[in-house]
């Protein structure tokens, strides 16, 4: 889908303004093959059996956890998808619609894109890895038991999208994964992860060396500080990241899902970006974070007012985006309910100005 060269930022006070200016036009990955990464800096594997690592050695290892692909001038060719004795229809799990207020019926920020055998994790708020376990045996997917979630993308670094970072690493493989987890992200993944494990040898260590039964890589990560453009493809997805402007970070990320039955687009967090119609056009789901117009007029200070209005997207640009875009589905997450506003209040602000088919997103909702 061919993009503007410059999409100006609408929001003159954005502390971010670049995240609306990049150059959409290239920097794409070569796609993606079956069990393999890409050629770059050092992915961190081991050949030797865990159990024969001294700790020194794996310390060392637990530092250079990264992979980083070739970048082409063009887009990519991507392979085809799915082929026929493949083809479930694609799934898009909310594992979390929640935001930094400690809500106890919505999790932190987590989606999942299940296609088939395998889970995409967007995000991983608080409670991603039960509520993944919790849909797994609610919603017979068995792609989301702990010990398949092996691929995972962020959209950003704020604590309420990753504070479920250690137990997206460390859960699944207790409970068996025997693969290194792979995450994309913004500038910054890389270090947070090594900062992990680092923080976390201790238990590595006692669970490799110890008498527990134990994988030798399902505790690793091969996680790369990603860029705007295709970022990921294997035969059941390919995965295009796209900046948006999201308050004072440098680089935050919405994502667009193809599958060999549906386009699905999460806006992670951010305000009102014209990026993220483009992006939506003509697709089936379009996930978008959103606050109430009326409540953030009536309810927030100042101060909270400045922040919201260049870090999240209101009802009123919600549905200018909507509009613009013309998915068939827009699904409402990380909902900021201010002064005792209601899913309701929220769908009838948009309903005002805009006239397609729009739902408030629960955890455990499938789509």
């Amino acid at each position: 889908m061919p993009l503007p060269r410059e999409l100006p930022c609408p929001i003159r006070r954005c502390t971010a303004p670049t995240a609306c200016n990049k150059d959409y036009s290239g920097h794409i990955a070569e796609p993606e093959r079956e069990g393999k990464l890409k050629p770059g800096r050092s992915t961190g594997a081991i050949a030797a059996p865990l159990s024969a690592v001294r700790p020194a050695l794996l310390l060392i290892a637990l530092g250079v956890l990264t992979v980083a692909f070739l970048a082409s001038p063009a887009r990519a060719q991507m392979p085809g998808l799915a082929q026929d004795d493949d083809r479930s229809p694609t799934k898009l799990v909310l594992l979390g619609t929640g935001n930094p207020n400690a809500t106890p019926a919505r999790s932190g920020p987590a989606v999942a894109i299940v296609v088939g055998e395998r889970a995409y994790i967007i995000d991983f708020g608080p409670g991603i890895v039960r509520r993944a376990a919790e849909a797994a045996r609610k919603l017979a997917l068995p792609a989301l038991k702990a010990e398949n979630l092996r691929f995972a993308f962020l959209t950003h670094l704020h604590s309420d999208h990753t504070a479920g970072y250690p137990d997206l690493i460390f859960t699944p493989w207790v409970m068996g994964r025997e693969q290194p987890l792979r995450l994309f992200g913004p500038r910054g993944t890389e270090e947070m992860t090594k900062n992990i494990l680092e923080a976390y040898k201790e238990d590595i260590l006692n669970r490799i060396n110890g008498l527990q039964p134990s994988t030798e890589r399902g505790w690793q990560v091969n996680a790369q500080d990603a860029e705007p453009g295709f970022v990921f493809s294997d035969r059941f997805v390919r995965v295009e990241a796209f900046a948006v402007c999201h308050g004072s970070w440098d680089q935050a990320f919405g994502y667009r899902f193809t599958t060999w039955d549906k386009v699905i687009v999460i806006s992670g967090d951010t305000t009102y970006c014209p990026v993220v119609a483009e992006m939506a056009k003509g697709a089936d789901i379009l996930l978008h974070e959103v606050y109430s117009q009326k409540a953030f007029e009536e309810e927030l200070s100042a101060d909270w007012q400045a922040y919201h209005r260049v870090s999240h997207t209101s009802t009123r640009d919600l549905a200018r985006i909507a509009g613009a875009a013309r998915p068939k589905l827009v699904v409402l997450y990380h909902q900021l309910f201010w002064g005792g506003v209601t899913e309701e209040d929220m769908l009838a602000e948009i309903a005002a100005d805009y006239d397609g088919a729009v739902v408030s997103g629960k955890d455990l909702d499938v789509f």
